[in-house]
């Protein structure tokens, strides 16, 4: 067909990418949905739908979602594996979220982003499990844990009749190779980590966990851990704020330590002595949307010098055992 083309005639003769000139402009109450029409991404309707640029936008949105969740933090050294997390409270009259989960004995998870859809997560953990426990009583390992809930995820993104989870996971266990940290992405990918943050300005806590990485590593004791991990927790918080025993959960997981979460008075003595030390840099008060954070932290202006060649919080294993340095959102 030569020359322009009806509004309704596009969505059933494949074409290049419209333009506002392809269309006569239709009028009476069609006017308002053509309109509707040219300010939305024409690939993002449906997580099957690739962009021209490779991208599936719907998974970049889920990963989206977990920046606006408050931060968690985790890391490990050579014996235990701690994560920490700040709970949120939709008022003042109502109680805090959770934001850690156990799932066995020896493993749990600290979460960002959708709470709905990590309490799903965690059900389904728990059962997979309980079933291993029944078949080989002992408990499950974590890479395969970790393996299948990797594939469960990773249907989401292939069909089109569901959503990718819009939650982010920091997973902590121990088995017979010691403590591990995973992080366990929307989009389905998952790396074993040294020390990782997730969350609301999670940058400023990963920027702690590279200048700390020798001496939360080497750490001698569980309380040594749980102060790295609260130090880096302070610096997501914003100036007016300061930790305190409601705000933060915190889990340990370790030899001989069955996975345990502490919270209110327990870990006061802990953050008491935390808050006592001066904080690495003022910042900016928070807004409502955790996402304003996210900008700022996005910023280059406002952006750490990079690590020294070598140092790498993360890594990255893919499932033919192969590790790759660094750390990237989109696989």
């Amino acid at each position: 067909m030569v020359g322009k083309t009806s509004f309704f005639s596009f969505f059933f003769v494949p074409s290049h990418p419209p333009t506002i000139t392809d269309f006569e402009i239709p009028t009476g109450q069609d006017k308002l949905r053509f309109f509707l029409f040219q300010f939305r991404n024409q690939y993002d309707n449906d997580v099957t739908v690739w962009s021209p640029q490779g991208r599936l936008h719907q998974i970049e949105y889920a990963m989206e979602a977990v920046k606006q969740g408050s931060a968690v933090v985790g890391m490990k050294n050579a014996t235990h594996a701690v994560v920490a997390a700040v709970k949120r409270t939709p008022s003042e009259l109502a109680s805090y979220q959770k934001k850690i989960f156990a799932i066995d004995e020896h493993c749990g998870v600290g979460i960002a982003g959708l709470t709905a859809d990590a309490r799903n997560i965690n059900n389904f953990l728990q059962t997979e499990c309980l079933n291993h426990r029944y078949a080989f009583s002992r408990p499950m390992p974590l890479n395969r844990l970790v393996g299948t809930l990797g594939n469960k995820m990773q249907v989401t993104t292939q069909q089109e009749s569901g959503r990718p989870y819009g939650v982010g996971l920091l997973m902590i266990g121990f088995d017979h190779k010691g403590p591990h940290l995973i992080q366990i992405d929307p989009s389905a990918n998952h790396y074993e980590c040294k020390g990782m943050s997730i969350g609301a300005r999670s940058q400023s806590a990963r920027t702690y966990l590279e200048k700390h990485l020798d001496e939360y590593l080497g750490a001698q004791s569980v309380e040594d851990l749980v102060r790295h991990a609260l130090r880096a927790l302070r610096d997501t918080l914003a100036n007016d704020q300061e930790l305190s025993s409601k705000l933060i959960s915190v889990a340990v997981v370790g030899k001989d330590h069955p996975f345990q979460v502490y919270d209110d008075e327990v870990v006061q003595e802990l953050i008491s002595v935390v808050v006592k030390e001066p904080r690495a840099a003022v910042r900016p008060a928070q807004s409502g949307f955790a996402l304003d954070a996210d900008l700022m932290e996005d910023d280059d202006t406002n952006r750490p010098p990079p690590p020294e060649p070598g140092v790498s919080v993360a890594t990255a294993v893919d499932q033919h055992g192969r590790t790759e340095a660094g750390y990237s959102p989109s696989g």
